[in-house]
């Protein structure tokens, strides 16, 4: 069987973003990138809402082809443009899926736990969301995730989009804890319990 994970980053107090929705408000450093990276060579499968997406598909392009990147956000936009996608959008049609149209599969809401739930039950390797609350929030209501990374960054937002919101309630188990080299983030390992 596959499996779900989810990557997300937070603030001390509980924040994924500020009011606006803008992640980059609160403190992230190269630390980030590196740990997305390793779990991006892991993965078989992107998943995406269509925010997340569109924002991924504006910025990792270019970053591909920029002599002055650093090495792994090249490699990061490399796998960006390789690893198959698959995308949540009731708007987004395929053509919107440029320049990764040829990796990238569209589907509607409605459609989103049943693919999910076979993908994971075809045993199609590491899915990995980025991002994207709404929807990893709806898959772990529906007991699709299997484990959740939180990324904690040295700063709080006082309020913004919540990692989780008020009303969910779940159980974790704590698989591991590490402070990322050369970086103030946190990385909180947890499998979904139940």
């Amino acid at each position: 069987m596959g499996q779900l994970i989810v990557v997300a980053a937070s603030t001390v107090d509980g924040f994924a973003a500020g009011n606006d929705g803008n992640v980059f408000e609160m403190p992230l450093d190269f630390g980030f990138d590196r740990y997305n990276l390793e779990r991006m060579r892991q993965a078989s499968t992107l998943l995406f809402g269509a925010r997340t997406f569109g924002g991924a598909r504006k910025y990792w392009p270019s970053v591909a082809i920029d002599a002055a990147a650093p090495p792994e956000e090249r490699e990061i936009a490399a796998l960006y443009d390789r690893l198959p996608k698959l995308v949540v959008s009731d708007h987004l049609a395929p053509a919107d899926a440029a320049p990764w149209e040829d990796s990238t599969q569209v589907i509607g809401r409605a459609e989103a736990v049943s693919a999910v739930a076979e993908l994971r039950a075809t045993g199609a390797g590491t899915v990995l969301i980025f991002g994207s609350f709404t929807l990893w929030h709806a898959l772990l209501n529906a007991e699709l995730v299997d484990e959740i990374h939180l990324l904690i960054g040295p700063g709080s937002l006082g309020n913004g989009l919540r990692v989780f919101p008020a009303d969910h309630a779940h159980r974790f188990e704590l698989l591991a804890v590490e402070k990322l080299v050369d970086s103030q983030l946190v990385a909180l390992r947890y499998r979904v319990v139940g």
